[in-house]
């Protein structure tokens, strides 16, 4: 059975200015996740699954559907502040989604099979896909999961902080454990990671998790376990998010399954800032002129 690409565009792009999940970045106004996609077919995934708002879901209909048929199966889930949350525990003020691993628990009706998960406003290159492809036709297990590691250094923006997941990682490759550490910057000739309480010095070889894993669907089940104990904790904290990164950890303590850090996170750009938009397209553009890519993606 093909993998599965599970894409996620449901997030609201507060510091970016705009729904950067559907705006044009290459030279036909390709969106940076119709690169994953086809990266993705060219690695041999057969379905895509959409994560949206249902604000954007008819506009991610129009924009995807057309290009997408007849080159790869296509669903789309909606990511609500209702979804997977009881009545009696949800909060009219809040506004924010819930987080990455909310957003993954509400794909578990559309996905039986081992399946990638991407941001869909990073550019994650070629080798990611390849790396992620081959591991989930031929390594996963329900114990056994895996995640595209890349160096620190070459995943910052040049226009403020950024949020990753910091990893520690033992002699065989697994991860032992990420922290997410949400306001990273490049000062002088040093990475920290800076917050009112702390200053923290990060090397710049440190793998960190740009939200680039593959999964078996019995991850599913763990993320429900974990999800309903953190809503019990946090759903009167309107800020609360729950994060694909505590998943993993927390699979990892539990000794329940490892994750393999693959190789392949050598080429990534993203869009943070809406200064980041010219980089990224002068970025492609060169890939696309270097024949990378076809003139046209789909």
């Amino acid at each position: 059975m093909k993998p599965t690409l599970l894409i996620l565009a449901a997030g609201m792009g507060s510091r970016y200015g705009g729904d950067k999940q559907v705006d044009g970045f290459g030279p036909n106004k390709e969106t940076i996740l119709e690169y994953s996609i086809y990266d993705a077919i060219q690695a041999g995934f057969g379905k895509v699954v959409f994560i949206v708002r249902e604000e954007i879901l008819e506009l991610a209909k129009d924009l995807f559907l057309p290009k997408l048929r007849g080159h790869i199966a296509v669903d789309f889930v909606i990511q609500s502040l209702e979804s997977q949350v009881d009545a009696n525990q949800r909060n009219d003020l809040r506004k924010k989604p819930f987080g990455t691993a909310h957003a993954l628990l509400c794909a578990k009706d559309a996905i039986h099979e081992p399946f990638a998960v991407i941001n869909a406003d990073d550019f994650y290159g070629r080798e990611a896909f390849d790396a992620l492809g081959k591991f989930l036709v031929n390594d996963v297990a329900a114990d056994l999961h895996c995640m595209v590691g890349y160096a620190i250094q070459n995943v910052l923006s040049d226009y403020g902080t950024v949020s990753r997941g910091v990893c520690a990682s033992d002699e065989l490759g697994h991860l032992l454990g990420m922290i997410e550490r949400t306001a990273i910057s490049r000062q002088g000739d040093k990475i920290l990671h800076r917050t009112e309480n702390e200053t923290i010095e990060i090397p710049f070889n440190t793998p960190v998790s740009m939200n680039c894993w593959g999964f078996h669907p019995a991850v599913f089940l763990e993320t429900e376990k974990l999800w309903k104990s953190f809503l019990k904790e946090n759903h009167q904290d309107l800020k609360s998010e729950f994060y694909i990164p505590t998943v993993a950890n927390q699979l990892i303590n539990d000794n329940s399954a490892a994750i393999k850090i693959l190789p392949g996170g050598t080429t990534w750009f993203g869009i943070t800032y809406a200064a980041d938009k010219v980089i990224v397209m002068d970025a492609l553009r060169g890939l696309h002129e270097n024949a990378y890519y076809p003139e046209k993606l789909f």
